[in-house]
């Protein structure tokens, strides 16, 4: 089977997952119903409009990645430190402790479909090269443009451990990393990594590499809590009661890293909407936030900067206080600097 598929569930497996609460008639189901169902009606025109309608839903040019200091970067710090490489990769320096989110850094966001789907910048598979030491690297779902071989290959000789979402550790396995360093997570398990509190929130999504497998592991987010900060990476997933929830037990947020982009009136149960994603961080009680899950990949029929600048526009309209980083670029939370639009 191609490596790209990662590991089916074995019966071990299901029965692991059968332990968990949100696991229900062999398979993951979200808090709220959730239909991700598409007609074999629409299903053609959706198939073409994706592959084949691109005017305005990806750059004219690459968009540059400013090039990695790891001096700067590794240099200590009373705050944590991040560096955003498009779409949800984030780069984290907290407690001393290198993190890093979600690194689909390859070139392909569909690599088993009949047309690939481009990344946006090129080369970012090299940006691993000088990357430093990773003392943890974490995975929200097992989505293409979330987990994807090539990265995970590139990077396993630099990675010390691994916090996954449940269910994904046995691809992580299958591609040759050491099961003691993984430990997976279900919703609201939390640990504690060098005095940081790390808890995996409730996410509305879904997840799967192929057609047998929808469902068969967890989907969320991440919040880190230091004795500094409280920052929030909401993780993909359509709008819900869930938000609020996220909040009243683990809010405020410093800082919230939301999901925008890649949402289709189709599938707005998975996604949010860009207006959304600014009521998601406001219901979640978070002070400031940033836009991800774009500027990486055109997954659906939107022009490449509508989300970003439907969010920026729904911040402006809230009072919310916002940034929107140059791929690449290190910053701060308290970082005034970077909400240049630098898209336009």
């Amino acid at each position: 089977m191609n490596n790209q598929f990662g590991a089916r569930a074995t019966k071990i497996d299901i029965e692991k997952y059968g332990q968990s609460q949100n696991w229900v008639v062999k398979k993951f189901v979200n808090l709220e119903e959730t239909n991700m169902e598409i007609s074999f009606q629409n299903l053609p025109m959706l198939l073409y409009k994706q592959f084949c309608k691109k005017e305005g839903r990806e750059p004219a040019v690459k968009l540059p990645v400013v090039p990695f200091d790891k001096d700067s970067f590794l240099a200590p710090s009373a705050k944590a430190k991040f560096i955003w490489y498009g779409h949800s990769v984030v780069l984290m320096h907290m407690n001393n402790k290198v993190i890093l989110i979600d690194p689909m850094l390859g070139n392909n966001a569909a690599p088993i479909a009949p047309f690939s789907v481009k990344r946006f910048s090129n080369d970012t598979l090299n940006l691993i090269d000088d990357f430093p030491e990773i003392d943890l690297l974490l995975l929200t779902h097992d989505h293409y443009d979330h987990l994807d071989f090539d990265s995970i290959q590139q990077l396993k000789s630099k990675v010390k451990k691994y916090y996954v979402a449940l269910g994904v550790a046995r691809h992580l396995i299958k591609w040759g990393i050491n099961e003691k360093d993984i430990t997976e997570f279900d919703w609201w398990n939390s640990h504690v990594f060098e005095e940081i509190q790390i808890t995996f929130t409730p996410t509305r999504h879904f997840s799967g590499r192929g057609l047998r497998d929808r469902a068969k592991s967890l989907w969320g987010g991440w919040v880190f809590k230091s004795a500094a900060e409280n920052i929030w990476f909401s993780g993909d997933g359509g709008y819900g009661n869930h938000f609020k929830t996220i909040g009243e037990k683990l809010g405020p947020f410093d800082f919230a890293f939301m999901e925008c982009g890649q949402y289709n009136e189709n599938w707005h149960q998975i996604h949010l909407y860009p207006e959304e994603s600014v009521q998601a961080a406001m219901d979640a009680k978070a002070q400031k936030i940033m836009p991800v899950h774009w500027a990486g990949f055109s997954l659906a029929q939107h022009p490449w900067t509508e989300p970003v600048e439907r969010f920026v526009a729904q911040c402006n309209k809230q009072k919310m206080t916002y940034i929107t980083p140059v791929l690449g670029n290190q910053f701060l939370v308290n970082d005034t600097t970077e909400n240049i639009h630098w898209w336009k």
